[in-house]
Formats: structure tokens, C-alpha cells, sequence
């Protein structure tokens, strides 16, 4: 799962990154904020998730459908199936149903960096690998999505157990080796655990 040593700071980050996940499973709503920096629009949704643990053949399945090195301890990697629906506030309905895994490389300074695999992505329908750091001192994961014309960095940020809050950008994809720079959209969303 690890591919540089395994230091205390490594494991103790691990232990955290998994105690992340355990405290996303659940169900979650959440009222996002969207800004549309394009248009100048704004739009606000309400979105009810489902989160539970994906079971060892659904992994296998997400490493297969990405083409993904062999990985030994597979049963270890941390993820989760998810399944949203969401109603903007022009009534647009979004449904989607999708498995995530998290392959940790390395730890630096505290953060733990890896591969962050899904069967299905948000913007494509396909199975995409996306980068991601994880702050064990803040619980702030951030996902890097590299889409075909835009890239997303996604991060959620668990507050505590019933309290997440996250933050969207989206930036137009730059020319290969080009910084990103021009934003698109913005969300902000507050996300509550349903008893």
C-alpha cells in the first residue's frame, strides 16, 4: 500500500486517514454554494449522500477498470462506495453512483500523498486516477481530478464525525507543464450526518 518506508509519522498519519473514512460513512447532506465565474452566476443545491464501505471484490474491480498495478493487501486500501443525489435550485436532478479507492505513496512533512481511484468519474464516464494529499493535523483531504478540458481540486475537510465542509475549484486545463490559473466555478458546501 505504502511505497516509502513506513516511519511513526507515516503510521500515525495512516491511522488518521482511515479513521477519516470510517466517519464518512453514513448518510450526509449537504447545501452547497456554487459560483459560476464565466456566467456570473450563482446557483445553491441541496445534495443527499450515501457512504458505506466497498467491499474487496468492488476494489478489485476499481484497480481493474483503471488499469492499476497489482496492490498486495488490497482489503487495506481505504475508499468507499458513494451514491448522491442532488436538486439545484432550478430543479436540475443529478443521480450518481460511483467507487473510490485511495493508494497511499508517500509521507512528507506530515502529509500523505497517493493515487485516488475511481470506476466513474463526475465529469467523464469512465474510470479515472486523480492525485490526492491528506493532512492528518487538519482532516482536510484534497483530490486533484486532471479532466479533459478542465482540472477540479476537490477538498472535504472533516470537522468532526457529523460536520464536513468542502471546497470546489475548477480551473480550464492549462497547456501541458502550465500552472493553474483560470478559475471557473467555486463551490462551497456545509455537509451534516443524518442520524
Amino acid at each position: 500500500m505504502v511505497e516509502t518506508v513506513g516511519s511513526a509519522t507515516l503510521e500515525s498519519g495512516t491511522a488518521v486517514f482511515h479513521q477519516f473514512f470510517e466517519a464518512c460513512v453514513g448518510s450526509w447532506q449537504t447545501e452547497r454554494t456554487y459560483h459560476y465565474l464565466q456566467h456570473s452566476e450563482v446557483e445553491r443545491s441541496r445534495t443527499e449522500f450515501a457512504v458505506k464501505p466497498v467491499s474487496i471484490d468492488l476494489k478489485r474491480k476499481v484497480l481493474s477498470d483503471n488499469a492499476y498495478q497489482e496492490i498486495a493487501n488490497v482489503d487495506e486500501l481505504p475508499g468507499f462506495e458513494l451514491g448522491f443525489h442532488t436538486v439545484s435550485e432550478s430543479g436540475e436532478e443529478v443521480s450518481q453512483e460511483l467507487r473510490m479507492l485511495f493508494v497511499i505513496h508517500r509521507c512528507e512533512a506530515g502529509l500523505l500523498y497517493g493515487d485516488y481511484l475511481r470506476d466513474r468519474a463526475y465529469t467523464e464516464a469512465r474510470p479515472i486516477i486523480s492525485d490526492f494529499r491528506f493532512d492528518p493535523a487538519t482532516r482536510e483531504l484534497m483530490m486533484t481530478t486532471r479532466y479533459t478540458k478542465s482540472v477540479s481540486v476537490d477538498s472535504i475537510t472533516l470537522v468532526n464525525p457529523r460536520l464536513r465542509i468542502r471546497k470546489i475549484l475548477n480551473y480550464l486545463r492549462p497547456p501541458e507543464g502550465q500552472p493553474l490559473k483560470d478559475v471557473a466555478l467555486v463551490g462551497f458546501g456545509v455537509e451534516q450526518k443524518v442520524s
